[in-house]
């Protein structure tokens, strides 16, 4: 194409019959943004302009190797960013005559807030409520692969045969459905399993922040849950605890297990994670009466790190068990299973670069191309493809593609 023939961005859009304002909404951008991008070369952040802008003059009839070529005019306005030195922080003269350069932190993977499918995106997908977010409801809707199973297989078998594991994992990873997976289960077969939940709700690592879980609760969670309410706990913590003991040789006796759980257990003060271990040594002959589940946050693997002297007798006797964020191919089975759980197909709302790009905005890699940070968590994941079919309705885009999820 000779320079002769090259227009700008701006005629093109002309040649569409159409004014700015007007081109401006059919993209789906202010007047003022598609106007600061037209003179000025600013591209929005939050919308993959050169894209939405091409597919409508693409559907206007405009040629590709002109639109291009406009892009290519307006791209060579962009100026060079400049150069930033690196920041040298001064040092006494006295000390020392080496400078010490502060290297700049990599940016950090960016979370979308809570989203909700808007009425327009409803209609587009055909969908009557969304398959990628909100809680699992029975046990055929629970997503399952080798991570996910090795963790709920681990819970299951500490439940049924003893153990003493922590479960931990980033927000929105699964760890609550899992919980609820394990008191399903225990109901559907019938199994002689009591679980016992302190009640968690406002409980801090301190008495500043909140109102910490003590040994004393527990004992009155075990006492209320065991007796059915009937005995009430005695006012001793020496009496409290032998009337522990004595409920629990009783139950065992008429063929229980017992296990007690507790999620959000990272906000468990190190004192209350050392009578744990106590709790969990209660015997009736070789017979140990409790078994424990831990679930917390990823603060929970920290505190029971074999790097923290203060609890070694804890993390000698409990197994810590985190769980995984998807794969690849593990978030396009994920989207599947959701998808199926509704009878749509997954190709009918994401494409497979869509997919490759959820990955490429929740994983941080390195410099030799390994995930060093992911997020690729059904939460995460959800509150994404939402935002994105969101996107792909206003800009009546049929199917979510990469630029839709970069835009997003």
């Amino acid at each position: 194409m000779s320079e002769a023939t090259i227009r700008t961005l701006k005629q093109l859009i002309e040649a569409t019959g159409h004014s700015q304002r007007e081109f401006a909404k059919t993209v789906g951008m202010s007047s003022a943004g598609l106007n600061q991008l037209v003179l000025k070369a600013r591209f929005p952040k939050y919308l993959d302009a050169e894209a939405v802008i091409t597919k409508a003059l693409l559907d206007k009839g405009i040629d590709q190797d002109c639109i291009t070529a406009a892009f290519d005019l307006l791209k060579a306005l962009i100026p060079a960013p400049p150069v930033v030195e690196p920041k040298v922080e001064p040092q006494p003269k006295a000390q020392t005559r080496t400078k010490k350069i502060v290297v700049p932190e990599e940016d950090e993977i960016m979370l979308l807030a809570k989203q909700s499918l808007t009425p327009q995106a409803k209609k587009q997908f055909g969908l009557f409520n969304n398959p990628f977010v909100g809680d699992v409801q029975s046990h055929d809707q629970l997503f399952i692969n080798d991570d996910i199973n090795y963790v709920r297989q681990a819970m299951y078998q500490t439940a049924k045969h003893g153990g003493f594991i922590a479960v931990s994992g980033e927000s929105g990873s699964g760890k609550t459905t899992l919980r609820l997976d394990l008191e399903d289960r225990i109901a559907r077969e019938r199994l002689p399993i009591i679980l016992i939940e302190p009640y968690i709700i406002a409980a801090e690592d301190n008495d500043v922040k909140g109102k910490t879980l003590k040994s004393a609760h527990i004992a009155e969670a075990i006492i209320s849950t065991i007796s059915m309410g009937q005995d009430k706990p005695k006012q001793s913590a020496e009496a409290k605890f032998r009337q522990v003991h004595q409920l629990l040789k009783a139950s065992s006796e008429g063929g229980n297990s017992h296990v007690i759980l507790i999620e959000e257990a990272h906000s468990l003060p190190i004192p209350t994670l050392k009578h744990l271990k106590r709790f969990f040594e209660l015997k009736s002959g070789f017979k140990n009466l409790l078994s424990i589940i831990l679930i917390g946050q990823t603060e929970l693997a920290t505190k029971l790190s074999e790097r923290n002297p203060h609890i070694r007798e804890v993390v000698q006797r409990c197994e810590n068990i985190t769980l995984a964020p998807l794969t690849l191919n593990g978030l396009e089975q994920y989207l599947q299973h959701r998808a199926e759980s509704i009878d749509k197909k997954l190709s009918d709302i994401i494409t497979d670069d869509g997919i490759q790009a959820i990955v490429d905005r929740l994983v941080q890699f390195d410099g030799s191309g390994n995930a060093k940070t992911s997020l690729l968590y059904p939460l995460a994941v959800g509150n994404l493809i939402t935002g994105a079919m969101n996107a792909a309705a206003a800009l009546h885009v049929p199917v979510i593609d990469r630029h839709v999820i970069m835009g997003v």
